[in-house]
């Protein structure tokens, strides 16, 4: 499976304390209009981490079902307890997911070992094509090169890595190291246009919830060879990119969302509203690139 260009890190919406189904096939549908390549339920930007794992499997299994096989869907199954990652990457299999996000382990801080072996055990008991998600912000824990090396080599599964360090040197070592089959996406809205530059194959994104046509433009420009376009929109959405990250993601997103009044805003504690000088930044940002 190849997962190429620009994949949107969904968010999920929800109403009165539940997933809201209806806004959320809404986004997906748009969303593939808008032309994106692939779709990521469950990941950061889905408040994977305040979702039941009912919340979890539903969200998955909306998403397959909507999108009917038009695009990939690349379903978040990771989790900082292996037992519960194998569940979870198991359900994302029978739903028929096309891949899974797998993050390293959080707050445990586990060795490169430990980390290597999390990865191996899920793989002994769900095959399917792996993308492993390195966020040491997040984690606590970089996924070293050699260690990714070593799991490509030893782990069928593993695929590929979103790399979020936005840290070009580990990007390009990646891509030595592992080879020019190993699919290296950005995890990072900034870094996208450097990351194919030296190898990368797409980005998964926050910013394309919110401007899916000019992510997936930018990539696809790329890969044909049309670095002129692709460097304008990589400066066209740069606001945005900076915009979506005025507060901890998802906090901006979901409001860019609500501004644009593709879902109602409703976020899960500890994520809180936009402070009010953020939200009037934000709504100049989208104003000024004619979002809003």
């Amino acid at each position: 499976m190849q997962f190429q260009g620009a994949f949107t890190a969904l968010v999920t919406p929800f109403r009165n304390g539940a997933v809201d189904e209806e806004r959320y096939r809404a986004l997906i549908e748009w969303q593939i209009e808008q032309g994106i390549n692939g779709l990521v339920p469950c990941g950061t930007t889905g408040e994977s981490a305040t979702l039941t794992h009912q919340e979890h499997k539903d969200v998955i299994r909306i998403c397959v079902e909507q999108v009917k096989g038009r695009v990939p869907v690349l379903a978040g199954a990771g989790s900082n307890n292996t037992r519960e990652a194998v569940e979870l990457t198991r359900y994302a299999r029978q739903a028929g997911a096309d891949g899974a996000l797998l993050i390293t382990p959080y707050y445990n801080k586990p060795t490169q070992e430990g980390l290597y072996q999390h990865f191996k055990a899920i793989a002994a008991e769900v095959p399917m094509p792996f993308i492993v998600y390195n966020v040491p912000s997040r984690t606590g824990t970089n996924l070293c090169p050699e260690t990714l090396a070593r799991m490509k080599r030893d782990i069928p599964e593993v695929i590929g890595v979103k790399e979020a360090t936005g840290n070009l040197i580990q990007v390009s070592e990646i891509i030595e190291y592992c080879g020019a089959d190993f699919q290296v996406l950005s995890g990072d809205d900034f870094t996208v246009l450097p990351l194919l530059a030296v190898g990368g194959c797409g980005v998964i994104s926050v910013s394309s919830n919110v401007v899916p046509a000019k992510m997936s433009e930018m990539c696809r420009a790329f890969f044909e060879g049309d670095l002129a376009t692709a460097r304008r929109v990589h400066y066209e959405i740069a606001s945005i990119n900076r915009a979506m990250f005025l507060e901890t993601n998802p906090i901006p997103v979901k409001t860019a969302l609500s501004m644009m009044g593709r879902i109602e805003l409703e976020l899960r504690l500890p994520m809180v509203p936009l402070q009010p000088a953020n939200q009037s930044r934000l709504r100049d940002i989208l104003s000024a690139a004619g979002i809003v």
